[in-house]
């Protein structure tokens, strides 16, 4: 039955496309609650993808290709966080200057070092690959548990795994750290925070690196374990999409993470209904089954938007009481 309904597909992609908006919601969770608008992620998944896939190709060794893309993205956190906090400029243009920046910036850097139209060479061995839990073979011909075991909880490479980890870890951090105290209190009341002895400008740079380790995390996996190359673009939104599971999940990370599976449940139905003829239907053009995540997206931010409570100082540079 399962294999009828295309149903087991579509629980695996479900599960192998939410690490991306994962990794970057939980990104732009620390940024926002800490009173920083973070719509720079798009840029920052794609300059930690190229990063990535550059490095991993040049070692062909795939975990100095993620830490060259957390370095890159932690980068270019701490320069969105130095023109935020402390220049204290509008943080909406410096997101998008940063995004248009890194969408041409790799392209260029593609193409001068690999001549390739804009895209890296396949990275091959260089890729990190998915895991076997012990004992799949011996329950592969098991209905249903076979399945279950070495595709739904098995079969996945490392970040997949550490991108579902990272769920109850910020939950944790988020409200039952001091850190998350601290984090929370910026992002609802920078001044009364201030008159506390917390220093607003410290946790929101560290709030920004945070976000910027994270967010290299969904740059690697798109370029060293998805694709195997770098290619322009191949965000394809997934930094927006991120932020519209932020608002979906009212900036809580239990929350936010079934928004990121959400639309890599829609991700995952696009993929299986593409090419196929419904009953009833017929063949629905590929360019109107690829709108589906985004459409979802205008939807949920339709539905929601009213109704989400962002924090308080989010957006507002912070001045300090004289």
């Amino acid at each position: 039955m399962i294999e009828n309904l295309h149903l087991a597909s579509i629980v695996v992609s479900t599960i192998r496309n939410a690490p991306v908006l994962l990794f970057a919601a939980m990104a732009g969770l620390f940024a926002e609650r800490s009173g920083v608008i973070d719509l720079a992620l798009e840029g920052k998944i794609l300059a930690s993808a190229f990063a990535s896939a550059a490095v991993a190709y040049s070692t062909q060794n795939p975990w100095y290709g993620v830490a060259a893309g957390v370095a890159v993205s932690a980068a270019l956190a701490l320069l969105q966080g130095f023109v935020s906090v402390t220049q204290k400029g509008n943080q909406l243009v410096a997101g998008i200057a940063l995004n248009i920046a890194m969408s041409g910036l790799t392209f260029v850097l593609a193409q001068f070092f690999y001549q390739q139209g804009g895209r890296t060479p396949d990275l091959g061995q260089a890729r990190l690959f998915d895991i076997v839990l012990p004992g799949t073979a011996a329950l592969e011909q098991v209905p249903f548990l076979g399945w279950f075991y070495g595709q739904v909880i098995g079969g996945h490479s490392a970040l997949v795994y550490l991108a579902f980890v990272l769920i109850p870890l910020v939950h944790w951090v988020l409200y039952h750290s001091r850190f998350g105290l601290r984090l929370r209190a910026c992002g609802e009341n920078p001044h009364a925070a201030d008159a506390a002895g917390v220093s607003v400008a410290r946790t929101r740079y560290l709030a920004m690196l945070a976000a910027g380790v994270l967010c290299s995390f969904s740059g690697a996996y798109l370029a060293i374990v998805q694709s195997g190359f770098f290619l322009r673009d191949m965000s394809a939104g997934a930094g927006y999409l991120a932020l519209t599971a932020l608002v979906f999940g009212n900036w809580r990370p239990l929350h936010t993470a079934l928004g990121c599976l959400m639309f890599g449940f829609f991700s995952a139905v696009q993929i299986q209904i593409e090419g196929v003829d419904l009953p009833g239907v017929g063949r629905i053009p590929g360019s109107l089954i690829q709108m589906i995540p985004y459409m979802v997206t205008v939807i949920v931010l339709a539905g929601l938007m009213a109704r989400s409570v962002a924090p308080k100082a989010l957006g507002k540079p912070f001045v300090k009481s004289r």
